[in-house]
């Protein structure tokens, strides 16, 4: 058995002890550098106790209702391991706090103008996170005073970020001679070739798509018979509409990602290898001059395919990019990361972080071209959780550290209904976690809010909506942008919009 050496213990005031304990299992605790350690959670009425396997100092990450912002994740400061037990609310005020004047800092002295009101909302949160610091021996007042603090602080960070972007697209968009931004905004295609008036609908909204038929199981489910048919119908239909192509994934190594046939040659290393090896350089050639951006490998750090362990998914994603420069070293080769906060590796059955994942493998010197984020928030067990904008803010500037240019993939769903309860490999909406609850409405609000952000971060050279049509297969239901009935959503309209703006103009 596995022995926890430290804990953390939380107390939560009786009047704000959540009735739905469901998000708990979210909770963990990770290290300053961002490390996650594996969390055991305890409840004891209203006592949270946080043990992993070490007594350093660390920050804790949890869901909890913040009012007029849904049930974001949020983190404490740094704290270190103490008899006495930690007010919550207080500490998630202070770390909100902390987090927002350290970037209020940095953008202050880049330049950023700030308004008056957002200094208001940030005296306000300080002033009531300081009453609530000096009566922590009345819970009930200062967990009071500290929710005050934590709305203030995440109004007052949404308002700061939604000024840098603005700001800042409003720089790139007069320095780029075009008038366009340099990044691509697209979508996946799903396994359909547009019609007509689903091609008016894409071209208005998009100037890139991916072409998710280009996916091993999709083209060979029977060993040696593949059909590359309609993954050419929608090459060819692309380059029609002069649209810019990224191809993939080749290999997923999400459970059941990988054609099942090809488990039987998985104790058998050598070939294992040499057919993956085969079917990446038969796509590559195939495409030659069409598909010049490649998201080779997707889920290699959460994995699940076939049982294989972080060393053999990193030695085949190696080898996969290798292989793919080799047979064009003019393409461009990406990787997918599933869940790059690293929340996953809470559980323990992880070695690596994301970003150690994909650090080493840039330093095997392949040939990595670009780092894709999946980011598919409200969905489990493959999703990520709702963070509020400074802290997705946070996420992008921690992956640009890698100095690659940064793809980010989206999923935000439109409904909560379950459509397959049998199989595994679709991921559930969990329950609602954004300001409004899941709905067409929320999906373009949250794309209203969050796509400026990542259209205007520098390491940022590529954004993609996760799935056109609901009707197409998908690990992430609800998401598309068409719904059942074949109807636009809002959230169409809304990135029309952004494309017009940056892009039209």
């Amino acid at each position: 058995m596995t022995r926890f050496m430290g804990n953390l213990r939380f107390l939560i005031a009786p009047s704000q002890v959540p009735e739905d304990w469901s998000d708990l299992h979210r909770a963990y605790l990770n290290a300053v550098d961002g490390r996650v350690f594996p969390t055991r959670i305890e409840v004891d009425g209203n006592l949270l106790t946080f043990r992993r396997q070490t007594s350093q100092s660390c920050k804790l990450n949890i869901v909890w209702n913040i009012s007029d912002f849904g049930r974001p994740m949020v983190r404490s400061a740094s704290l270190p391991e103490r008899e006495e037990a930690y007010v919550l609310l207080l500490e998630l005020a202070r770390g909100k706090i902390s987090t927002l004047k350290d970037q209020l800092s940095v953008w202050q002295i880049a330049g950023l103008n700030i308004p008056a009101a957002l200094w208001t909302l940030h005296d306000e949160a300080f002033a009531a996170f300081s009453q609530a610091a000096i009566i922590q021996d009345k819970l009930e007042e200062c967990s009071e005073l500290a929710g005050v603090a934590l709305q203030k602080a995440h109004a007052a960070a949404e308002m700061l970020v939604q000024i840098y972007a603005r700001q800042r697209l409003t720089i790139l968009h007069q320095r780029s001679q075009s008038m366009k931004l340099p990044v691509s905004l697209g979508c996946n295609l799903g396994e359909f070739v547009p019609s007509a008036s689903e091609s008016q609908l894409i071209l208005q909204a998009f100037d890139a798509v991916n072409t998710d038929l280009i996916n091993w199981k999709l083209i060979e489910a029977y060993e040696g018979d593949q059909n590359w048919d309609l993954c050419d119908q929608q090459v060819d239909w692309c380059e029609k509409n002069n649209l810019l192509i990224r191809g993939g994934c080749l290999l997923d190594f999400s459970p059941k990602g990988l054609p099942d046939w090809l488990e039987s040659w998985k104790l058998d290393m050598v070939n294992f290898q040499s057919i993956i090896s085969h079917f990446i350089e038969t796509a590559i050639t195939r495409y030659t001059g069409s598909i010049r951006t490649w998201t080779l490998v997707s889920s290699m750090n959460t994995g699940g395919v076939f049982g294989l362990n972080e060393e053999t998914r990193l030695t085949l994603t190696a080898r996969a990019i290798e292989v793919a420069k080799q047979t064009d070293d003019s393409i461009q080769c990406f990787v997918r990361v599933e869940q790059p906060c690293g929340d996953y590796l809470s559980k323990g059955q992880h070695q690596l972080s994301p970003m150690q994942f994909v650090d080493a493998i840039d330093r095997l010197g392949v040939g990595l071209s670009g780092i894709d984020l999946e980011l598919s928030i409200g969905y489990f067990p493959n999703g990520s959780h709702h963070h509020d904008l400074l802290d997705i803010s946070k996420l992008i500037d921690k992956w640009s550290t890698l100095n690659l240019p940064l793809h980010i993939t989206l999923a935000f769903p439109s409904d909560d209904s379950d459509i397959s309860e049998k199989n595994s490999t679709i991921s559930k909406v969990q329950t609602n976690q954004w300001k409004t609850g899941w709905s067409e409405a929320a999906q373009a609000e949250w794309i209203d809010l969050y796509l400026p952000l990542l259209l205007a971060k520098p390491a940022v050279t590529g954004v993609y909506w996760s799935q056109f049509r609901d009707q197409d297969p998908s690990r992430f239901p609800h998401s598309g942008l068409i719904n059942l009935d074949g109807q636009a959503k809002p959230a169409l309209e809304t990135i029309t919009k952004y494309h017009k703006q940056y892009w039209r103009s």
